[in-house]
C-alpha cells in the first residue's frame, strides 16, 4: 500500500461516520503466497462454489471488537454466522514462561498458534466443522478436555487484535473492519474486563498494558488499520456504521460467488418471474413464438439494467404543477454493437429503450463451428464448402475465432457502447469483439457487456483479462460441458430465436 495511505487514514479518523475505503473484493482471488502456505489456505479461490463470507474484526484491545461482532450477528438472525476469537489460539505457556508468566507478552504476534489459526479457517471456510481450542486465561493454558465445536455457515467472523498482522490470514477475508476507540476507554474497558473476569490485580493490570499492550499496539496493531476496508469509530456505540457493515453483507451473500471475485459483474436480481421466464426459454419443448415472447422479456430487463450502469448528470425540470423537479439527464453518447448472429436478438429492445440508438456489427467465426454461424448468417443451410464462404467474403479466407466482418459508428470512441451477445459460453468470441472495440479507441470502462445467460469459464475468461468493463447479466450457470456448450444452458439461442433449427 503507497505511503500516501497514513495522510488518508489520519482524515479518515477524524469524521465521526463510518469510513469506506474501498471494499478489496480481490481478497478471494487465489494467491501464489497464500498457496504456498498451507493447502488449506488457498480457500480464498473460487473452487468452493458455497464458499462463505468472511469478516475480520481486528483493533486495540477492549476497542468494542466484540460489541461490534455482537451486533453484527444479531442482525444477521436469518444467516448462519459464527464467531472464532483470535484469543482461542493463544499458545500455552511451557513451565518456565509460566514461572515468569508477568513478563511474558500476550500481545505479540509469536503468542498465537497462526498455523493451527489458518488450519481451523480452512476447513470452515471448505464447509467442515471444526473443533476450537478454549484457553484458560488464569492458568494460561488450553483446556485439554474441552473444545468449542464450531460448524460451517453463512458468515464467519474471525476477530481478535491482530487478525490484520498476518498476510495468509487477511487473504481469507472477505471484509476487514478495523474498530477504533479512544485509548483511556480502551484502558478503563481492560482494567475492568482483567480484573472481574480474568481475576487480576489492578496493579498487574496496569504494568502489563504500560509494557506490552500499549507498545504491542503502536508496533503491530495500529499499523494494520492500514488493511481494514471499514474504519468504525467508537465500536458499538455507531450503530449508523454497523447498519451500513450489515447491509453490505446481506448484498454479498444475495450475490453469486463470482459476483464477489469481480465487483464488475452484476447479475440482475432474481424474483419469481424473471426465474418463470427462465424457466420457459429453457424448455426445450417450448414453441417458437414463446420462446421469443419471454426471450425479449428477459432481454429488456438485462438491458434496463445495463443502461442503469451508465454516466448520469443532474437535471432539473418544471413539472406541470409548476414544482422544480430534481433528476437525472441520461448518457447521451452511447451506441450498440450485437455480436452476429444471436446477438442481434438483443436489438429490438435496445432501441424501444433508447430511441434512435445507432447499433453496429461484430461478426466473429467461433472456433468449433466449422463455419456453422457463417453458413447459417447467409441462409446456407447444407453442403456449403470452403470456397464458397471464401467467396462470399472477398477470396479472404478465415480461421478459428476469426473476425469476419465489422460495421461500427465512426465516432464510436466518444461513445460508451452496450456490447450484445445473449449467451456468454467460452469468452472467446466476446474477448475479440471486446479488443476490436479497444482498437478503435473505445475506454475499456466505456463497455458494458449484455447477455441472458454466462457461463463461469466465459465470466473468468473475460474479466481477467479485460477488469475495467461490466458484465450485465441475468443469470450464472453451472458450467461448460465437454462441447463447450453452457450447462444447463438453453440451446443455441440464435437457431431457436429466428427459427432454423428445424
Amino acid at each position: 500500500m503507497p505511503e500516501e495511505t497514513t495522510s488518508i487514514d489520519y482524515v479518515m479518523e477524524a469524521a465521526s461516520g463510518a469510513h469506506f475505503s474501498g471494499l478489496r473484493l480481490d481478497a478471494l482471488l487465489p494467491s501464489s503466497a497464500t498457496a504456498s502456505a498451507s493447502p488449506d489456505s488457498t480457500l480464498a479461490s473460487d473452487s468452493h462454489p458455497n464458499r462463505p463470507f468472511v469478516i475480520g474484526v481486528s483493533g486495540g484491545t477492549a476497542s468494542g471488537k466484540t460489541t461490534v461482532c455482537d451486533m453484527i450477528i444479531q442482525q444477521l438472525h436469518d444467516h448462519r454466522v459464527v464467531l472464532v476469537n483470535q484469543d482461542s489460539f493463544y499458545r500455552g505457556l511451557r513451565p518456565e514462561e509460566l514461572e515468569r508468566v508477568h513478563e511474558y507478552n500476550f500481545d505479540h504476534p509469536d503468542a498465537f498458534d497462526t498455523e493451527q489459526l489458518l488450519e481451523c479457517m480452512g476447513k470452515l471456510i471448505s464447509g467442515q466443522g471444526v473443533h476450537v481450542p478454549i484457553y484458560d486465561f488464569k492458568k494460561h493454558q488450553r483446556s485439554s478436555d474441552s473444545f468449542r465445536q464450531v460448524n460451517a455457515s453463512d458468515v464467519i467472523i474471525l476477530e481478535g487484535i491482530l487478525v490484520f498482522h498476518d498476510q495468509h490470514v487477511r487473504d481469507l477475508m472477505n471484509m476487514k473492519i478495523f474498530v477504533d476507540t479512544d485509548a483511556d476507554v480502551r484502558l478503563a474497558r481492560r482494567i475492568r474486563r482483567d480484573t472481574v473476569e480474568r481475576g487480576r490485580d489492578i496493579n498487574s493490570v496496569l504494568e502489563q498494558y504500560a509494557k506490552f499492550v500499549k507498545p504491542a499496539f503502536d508496533d503491530f496493531v495500529l499499523p494494520s488499520k492500514k488493511y481494514a476496508d471499514v474504519i468504525i469509530p467508537r465500536g458499538g456505540d455507531n450503530h449508523v456504521a454497523i447498519d451500513l457493515i450489515v447491509q453490505h453483507i446481506r448484498t454479498k451473500l444475495g450475490q453469486h460467488d463470482l459476483c464477489k471475485i469481480y465487483p464488475n459483474v452484476y447479475v440482475i436480481q432474481s424474483t419469481f418471474q424473471i426465474r418463470g421466464m427462465h424457466t420457459l426459454i429453457r424448455d426445450r419443448d417450448i414453441s417458437k413464438h414463446d420462446f421469443v415472447f419471454y426471450s425479449d422479456r428477459l432481454i429488456r430487463l438485462v438491458v434496463e439494467h445495463g443502461l442503469g450502469h451508465l454516466p448520469f448528470t443532474e437535471k432539473q425540470v418544471v413539472t406541470p404543477t409548476g414544482s422544480v423537479y430534481t433528476g437525472v439527464d441520461f448518457c447521451k453518447k452511447l451506441c450498440g454493437v450485437s455480436i452476429v448472429r444471436s446477438g442481434e436478438s438483443m436489438e429490438n429492445a435496445l432501441r424501444a429503450c433508447c430511441k434512435g440508438i445507432k447499433i453496429g456489427k461484430i461478426l466473429i467465426h467461433r472456433d468449433g463451428d466449422n463455419g456453422k454461424q457463417v453458413n447459417e448468417l447467409f441462409g446456407i443451410r447444407h453442403g456449403c464448402t470452403r470456397s464458397l464462404l471464401m467467396l462470399v467474403f472477398n477470396g479472404k479466407p478465415f480461421a478459428s475465432e476469426q473476425l469476419i466482418y465489422e460495421k461500427l459508428p465512426k465516432d464510436i470512441s466518444e461513445r460508451h457502447v452496450l456490447l450484445l451477445d445473449p449467451v456468454l459460453a467460452t469468452g472467446n468470441s466476446a474477448n475479440q469483439a471486446i479488443e476490436l472495440l479497444i482498437q478503435k479507441g473505445v475506454p475499456e470502462n466505456h463497455i458494458i457487456f449484455l447477455n441472458l445467460i454466462s457461463a463461469p469459464e466465459g465470466i473468468h475468461c473475460v474479466c481477467k483479462r479485460f477488469p475495467s468493463l461490466k458484465i450485465v447479466t441475468s443469470e450464472i450457470d453451472v458450467e461448460l460441458n465437454e462441447e463447450y456448450r453452457v450447462i444447463p444452458g438453453l440451446g443455441e439461442f440464435g437457431d431457436r430465436y429466428f427459427g432454423t433449427d428445424d
